[in-house]
């Protein structure tokens, strides 16, 4: 997934809060660490946007 994708599916998602779910939640699924840092340490794009619906339980249909 690029990472355009991962912002429109972001937005798409959380609407203006997507930003702030990216900078802010600390996921579990992501070893205790924020979206932004997934990404920054080199995370797939594809993986943190998996932990992001898991752990904010974004609807199948979301997905």
């Amino acid at each position: 997934m690029r990472v355009s994708d991962f912002w429109d599916r972001m937005r798409a998602t959380f609407g203006p809060h997507a930003e702030s779910v990216v900078e802010l939640h600390v996921l579990s699924q992501l070893g205790g660490r924020t979206p932004a840092q997934a990404l920054a340490a080199g995370e797939p794009t594809v993986d943190v946007w998996r932990a992001v619906c898991e752990g904010l339980e974004v609807p199948a249909a979301q997905r």
